[in-house]
């Protein structure tokens, strides 16, 4: 019965957050050799002028931040796991900024509404059509099934295609060939991100969760990017998840718009079963 709720609350959730305090120790421990990050003055620049580019760079991928009010869309989400690949799913997604996240799912080769879920700030609430149940847990819930903390703005920022666990502590920055590699680390996240050397346009994130014992990584791919009304979208993503299991999800947006009045009600049938 969770099996498409899991899948979608995986694309939903590809965080890395912990709520567990970390230290000093482990954020050194977690910059493994091969990952070692390249000096942050490129060679022949000045500190100063280094300073200067790294703040540039960093405030010009802060002007593509996609601001909005509401957002809706239809995505075609491809998923596959240890067990291979699974069926395809149709995702119609509404949201109402910092408000409410509405989804339906439908198994695509039946074109047939499976599950709908109402997400808010602190609680989520799934309908399953198919069996006629309707659950309420706390937002904790997506959580407990992806075993994958996360917030509600997360969810929001993976949705619309805007960075995650993007700190201003910037450790390392490089240009190779075409692209710009800059590294941040906060309390929690290393991220690694590439940008595109033109207009600094976040192409791909990785993530890797400070603490080592987790050897958790998330990579996030942002690609066909298209300009409306001035907002740079990324049309297709793909992630991929790995601890013990790996996990990699496609996301195909085959419709979108922002800023248009919609609907986020969810009226729950009286013959579903509370759950």
């Amino acid at each position: 019965m969770k099996h498409l709720i899991i899948i979608f609350s995986a694309v939903l959730a590809i965080t890395l957050s912990t709520e567990s305090c970390r230290t000093t120790k482990h954020i050194s421990k977690a910059i493994a050799p091969k990952d070692s990050v390249v000096n942050i003055i490129p060679e022949n620049t000045s500190a100063a002028d280094s300073l200067k580019m790294i703040q540039a760079t960093m405030a010009k991928l802060q002007s593509h931040y996609i601001d909005y009010k509401t957002f809706n869309a239809k995505i075609k989400v491809e998923y596959e796991d240890s067990k291979g690949k699974q069926p395809d799913i149709t995702a119609v997604v509404r949201i109402i900024k910092d408000s409410a996240i509405w989804v339906s799912l439908s198994a695509t080769i039946l074109n047939f509404e499976v599950y709908r879920m109402l997400i808010t700030k602190d609680s989520v609430i799934l309908m399953n059509k198919r069996d006629k149940e309707v659950q309420y847990r706390s937002l904790d819930y997506l959580q407990d099934v992806t075993e994958i903390p996360f917030d509600y703005k997360t969810i929001q920022d993976i949705l619309i295609g805007n960075p995650i666990f993007l700190d201003s502590n910037v450790v390392s920055y490089k240009k190779v060939d075409s692209k710009i590699l800059v590294s941040t680390i906060g309390q929690f996240f290393k991220n690694l991100l590439t940008l595109s050397d033109d207009n600094n346009l976040l192409l791909h994130s990785k993530l890797d969760d400070v603490d080592v014992n987790r050897n958790r990584t998330a990579d996030i791919t942002y690609d066909d990017f298209e300009n409306k009304n001035g907002i740079d979208f990324s049309t297709y993503r793909e992630i991929t998840v790995s601890e013990k299991n790996k996990l990699d999800i496609r996301m195909n947006y085959k419709q979108y718009e922002f800023n248009k009045e919609l609907s986020v009600s969810f009226s729950i049938p009286k013959n579903f079963k509370r759950k």
